[in-house]
């Protein structure tokens, strides 16, 4: 009787350590890709998102995926990439998971830490793209060489799908979304590059988000033109004071106030759960979006002001040609992020009105994609319950809209549900992406390497985990 229960210790223990083991090593393999691919500075002038492919490629193969499963697809100088983890017998139609290789820019002179360069203190993890998106594409590479070591088949084919300029043009997300047949047959698509969780300001988890719809995405150059002169003959129709009011005018107006049960549903859940004039401005709005002093509160904060209204926001500047001469041309970009269901057309139009001055050029800078609201699926949402609550038992699950533009919406509006469902938990208020020494708490990722295995094994399984 002692032998047999010896035994059955042993084995065990013996089990504890294989999975200590395999975690271990699936956490340094991820921290490995994380560090490569960061390490390559894929903006949109370095032509790197194809070198940055071509090595997750290389990994996929030696973590045992034929060649044969792997595409790099080159378009316009950017790389992406179209993984397939092949079915058995597929029983449902492909899903999809997305993400993208390239990141904004970021100079070595304004960063504290070299932006190319992973590097960490007690706390972070510092780089561009340590959150957007170079976490999502190394948990996922990552994820399908574990699946494969663990002699995972699936019930449905499962294809990775990296974009190569999400920041930029989104031409390789339209190729992806719109002209690759066994991409188009997706039942659904998860995105990778959005949605998460939320941390209070000690560190605790408030609520996850799954990304549900998304706001549309313009861009617009607005030009004053003038035929200048000599600067020592100064006249009152300068080019650059001309542009200067209508920024002035644009930075004055609010667009109205808009809401959906999504929005107000998020700002109820997340309200209850912070402390101060923000989560009371939150519960007021969830209560009557007509509280204008509600509204005003959200206004003033950044993480939120989007979920609220259109946004639009001058972001870049280029005037004049020689210090000793009167500008003849002043022009600024001017980005919207525009609330589900209000056209762009509408929105420039009302620009137009606000600047007040008929001899501004407007110039819509590239094709507008308007998406739907994906309805939820109970599959996907029981998927991303069970992974969120293996590190936060009990935590809410709520439906959102994101204020940024992803890849989900070329994906959305090509027919494909697409969710955020990305695995990263932080303070919105310490979320650097886009900006100065963008950083991503270590416990985080830690905390999100069982993330898509459990989502993935959920909905490609006969046998849920």
């Amino acid at each position: 009787m002692r032998s047999v229960t010896f035994f059955i210790s042993f084995m065990f223990f013996a089990k504890v350590i294989q999975a200590n083991v395999v975690s271990t090593l699936h956490h340094q393999r991820t921290l490995d890709i994380y560090r490569t691919i960061i390490s390559l500075d894929t903006s949109k002038t370095k032509n790197n998102t194809i070198r940055v492919a071509n090595y997750l490629a290389s990994e996929l193969e030696a973590g045992g995926f034929s060649p044969d499963w792997i595409n790099v697809l080159p378009l316009n100088g950017f790389g992406s990439l179209v993984v397939r983890y092949p079915a058995d017998r597929a029983v449902h139609r492909p899903m999809l998971l997305l993400g993208h290789l390239d990141v904004v820019e970021a100079l070595d002179e304004d960063w504290v830490r070299p932006p190319f360069t992973l590097t960490e203190d007690d706390t972070y993890y510092y780089a561009r793209g340590t959150i957007d998106n170079k976490f999502g594409v190394a948990q996922l590479i990552s994820t399908f060489i574990r699946l494969k070591d663990e002699g995972f088949v699936p019930n449905r084919d499962i294809f990775l799908v990296f974009s190569g300029d999400e920041e930029t043009y989104m031409r390789t997300t339209r190729m992806l979304a719109n002209e690759i047949p066994e991409l188009r047959n997706a039942e659904f698509a998860l995105n990778s590059d959005s949605g998460g969780g939320e941390l209070d300001g000690s560190g605790q988890a408030l609520l996850y988000k799954l990304q549900a719809a998304e706001k549309t995405y313009a861009t617009w150059e607005i030009t004053a033109r003038n035929s200048g002169g000599h600067s020592s003959r100064p006249r009152l129709d300068n080019a650059i004071y001309e542009l200067a009011d209508a920024i002035k005018a644009i930075q004055n107006f609010r667009f109205p106030v808009m809401w959906s049960e999504m929005t107000l549903s998020y700002f109820e859940n997340m309200g209850r759960r912070l402390d101060g004039p923000v989560g009371d401005a939150m519960q007021s709005f969830a209560r009557n979006p007509s509280d204008e002093e509600a509204s005003n509160r959200l206004f003033q904060e950044p993480s939120y002001v989007g979920t609220t209204r259109t946004t639009c926001v001058v972001t870049m500047l280029r005037a004049g040609h020689a210090e000793n001469a009167l500008p003849q041309s002043a022009t600024a970009t001017i980005n919207c992020r525009i609330f589900p269901g209000i056209l762009a057309s509408l929105i420039e139009n009302k620009l137009i009105s606000v600047i007040s001055n008929p001899n501004i050029e407007f110039r819509l800078l590239d094709e507008v994609v308007e998406s739907p609201i994906s309805e939820l699926r109970p599959d996907v949402v029981r998927a991303v319950t069970r992974a969120v609550h293996n590190r936060y038992p009990g935590l809410q699950i709520i439906p959102t809209m994101e204020s940024g533009a992803t890849d989900g919406a070329h994906f959305r509006r090509a027919g494909i549900p697409t969710f955020g469902v990305g695995g990263i938990f932080i303070d919105p208020d310490e979320s650097f992406a886009h900006g100065l020494n963008e950083r991503i708490p270590i416990k985080a990722f830690k905390d999100a390497l069982d993330h898509w295995s459990i989502i993935i094994r959920d909905l490609a399984s006969d046998i849920n985990p």
